[in-house]
């Protein structure tokens, strides 16, 4: 079956599999997953710029009346709205006794602290130094100098997505013993999918690979040639076919590129089959040590799904119901993958990782 014929659009979005390969009967990928593979393309993903940028959690988790708050890095982190609607951030720790500003109020744009009322607005107040903080429609971000140690960036490095307008988001946060770099490493070895997750992927193949190692399921004529893959391959991008499991033998196949614009960051961008212009973002922000002192991640999640069919449209009036659903399907994901990055770690930190 030709590319086109994979991903021809029909009345439907659904296909209906043929013959179903069963989970033990299907491809064996460890041959194609090297090691060195996955290994470069996270060293390069780490020399990339971050501009000193950490996800701190969803935009629509700041609201007027409480802050956001996450220990970042090792730094206490608050965010909240001020009168203008606009995001103010800074230290976590109240500039009089201490007190935990995370649980402070919000009172007319003011962050109010709950020990003795010294209330915030987002400048400079006693050495309490505010933090820059941007809104990009989906996610919050600071920026922590001190703690990433790189040229800062006005921005963070954000992923191109579909116009938010025309789009539904839906953002999951989960946590792991790990560090961003075992989160990072995961997203980029696209050949465990069908594998490990075989509830929701089957049908994959890895089209290309960085470097020009490929999963060996590449078929003739079929490599990577779209504008969207060919600029994936200049950033070590990871092109795979895969068709997600809705139910028994129904499934939506696409063509999926996986890329890391930054060192904390992995976007899976859909750019053929349903939903092309899609974006699924993997975000990997350090947190506190637990107390055992094992480095702890937070994975963001955001999904920004869109579609150019009529009924799409009439699906973004049932958000409220969609965005629940789709926080589920990622937390099914994302129990599994956080045990794949936690054993990484593991590994890793008692010297018994292979290579």
């Amino acid at each position: 079956m030709s590319t086109d014929d994979r991903f021809a659009r029909g009345r439907y979005p659904l296909r209906l599999r043929r013959s179903p390969v069963p989970w033990d009967r299907q491809r064996p990928t460890w041959r194609d997953a090297k090691p060195k593979v996955i290994a470069d393309a996270l060293k390069r993903a780490q020399a990339r710029p971050s501009g000193n940028w950490y996800v701190v959690g969803a935009t629509r988790d700041v609201n007027a009346t409480r802050p956001l708050a996450r220990t970042v890095a090792g730094h206490e982190v608050v965010v909240w709205r001020g009168p203008d609607g606009r995001l103010r951030a800074g230290p976590g720790s109240c500039p009089h006794l201490g007190a935990p500003l995370r649980d402070s109020p919000v009172r007319c744009g003011r962050l109010v602290c709950h020990w003795h009322g010294l209330a915030l607005d987002g400048s400079p107040f006693a050495g309490w130094t505010p933090l820059p903080v941007h809104d990009d429609g989906v996610l919050t971000w600071v920026r922590l100098d001190e703690a990433g140690g790189e040229q800062p960036l006005e921005e963070p490095v954000i992923p191109p997505r579909p116009p938010l307008a025309g789009a539904v988001a839906a953002v999951y946060t989960g946590v792991g013993v790990c560090e961003p770099e075992d989160v990072v490493a995961n997203r980029l070895d696209p050949w465990h999918g069908a594998w490990y997750h075989p509830y929701s992927f089957v049908d994959l193949s890895v089209v290309s690979a960085p470097e020009g190692e490929a999963s060996g399921a590449v078929r003739e004529g079929e490599a990577a040639g779209s504008a969207p893959e060919r600029a994936a391959a200049d950033e070590d991008g990871f092109v795979v076919d895969v068709s997600f499991r809705l139910a028994g033998r129904i499934v939506v196949p696409v063509r999926a590129v996986f890329t890391a614009p930054e060192p904390r960051t992995v976007v899976m961008h859909i750019t053929e089959g349903e939903g092309r212009g899609s974006v699924v973002e993997t975000h990997a922000t350090p947190l506190a040590p637990d107390d055992r002192g094992r480095p702890r991640t937070a994975v963001t999640e955001a999904v920004v799904a869109a579609s150019d069919r009529p009924g799409f449209a009439a699906a973004r009036k049932a958000t409220p119901v969609l965005r629940p659903l789709m926080r589920a399907v990622a937390g099914r994901l994302w129990r599994d993958d956080l045990a794949y990055a936690e054993r990484r770690w593991q590994l890793r930190s008692t010297g018994r990782f292979p290579g």
